[in-house]
């Protein structure tokens, strides 16, 4: 029976109680990776999500709480993930927070807020863990930005400058490691089928008095040339590529998942 490919590795996905974040988790323990859940909050559910990770995949996993705006968690984040599974070789920065508002109308503490979580949380993270992968000899950092990390949308300014200072970030991350056997990239989504984005259809054919496929099409889709989402299951699984061997030499890249959007 061969060996997953990522056996033995031990990777932290932040923000992965949902969404993204758990599609991400779910494909990495898939592929054998032992997994530390994160989010804010502590709760039973939240225990409960690894454990369903070890019950479907046969890692070992675990959930971790930690605030993400807060720099000294974002480190013991990483640290108590490496005293309870050993060294983490794999960093997924997923945690994001999104506020819409015209550039003189954003409030001032929802600019700090989306900044420390988008933006200076993968610093706080990375940091941490770069130590104990140049020790394994081995790392994957994954930032998971936007396509608002390479194009922009009025009254998003925040998440936008925050999604670009993601992509800056990873490329040099990418440069200062380049001799370490670690890599740094980015992925770049744009809509992406959650269950917070499912929600949000129905009221939207509400507000356009549309039906279902025309509102994604026309309204949520507009600006995505396929009109079609793309899956969590399909970020996750290029969570997994670009901690594969084929990906080794893939380092400072942002990885565009939009449907062509970046395109136009």
């Amino acid at each position: 029976m061969s060996q997953s490919p990522l056996s033995g590795k031990n990777a932290i996905i932040t923000g992965s109680t949902s969404g993204i974040g758990l599609g991400i988790a779910r494909q990495l323990a898939k592929a054998g990776a032992n997994i530390v859940l994160n989010s804010f909050t502590d709760s039973a559910d939240d225990h409960a999500l690894a454990d369903q990770l070890i019950k479907d995949f046969g890692v070992k996993a675990l959930y971790i709480s930690a605030d993400m705006s807060n720099p000294v968690a974002c480190a013991a984040l990483v640290e108590k993930a490496t005293e309870q599974l050993g060294p983490i070789s794999i960093l997924v920065n997923n945690a994001g927070i999104q506020f819409v508002a015209p550039v003189d109308e954003f409030p001032t503490e929802k600019w700090d807020a989306i900044m420390a979580i988008n933006l200076s949380s993968v610093f706080h993270t990375t940091k941490a863990a770069i130590p104990g992968m140049k020790k394994f000899g081995w790392g994957r950092i994954v930032n998971i930005s936007s396509a608002h990390g390479l194009t922009a949308s009025p009254f998003k300014s925040a998440y936008v400058a925050a999604k670009h200072g993601v992509i800056g970030f990873t490329k040099a991350v990418a440069l200062e490691l380049a001799e370490q056997n670690i890599t740094s990239n980015a992925v770049c989504p744009a809509y992406v089928l959650t269950p917070l984005v499912e929600a949000q259809i129905p009221e939207q054919m509400k507000v356009h008095n549309m039906d279902r496929e025309t509102v994604i099409r026309e309204v949520m889709l507009s600006r995505q040339p396929t009109k079609e989402f793309s899956t969590v299951e399909q970020i996750g699984d290029i969570v997994v590529f670009l901690c594969s061997d084929a990906a080794a030499q893939i380092t400072g890249t942002p990885i565009s998942v939009d449907g062509g959007w970046t395109a136009l």
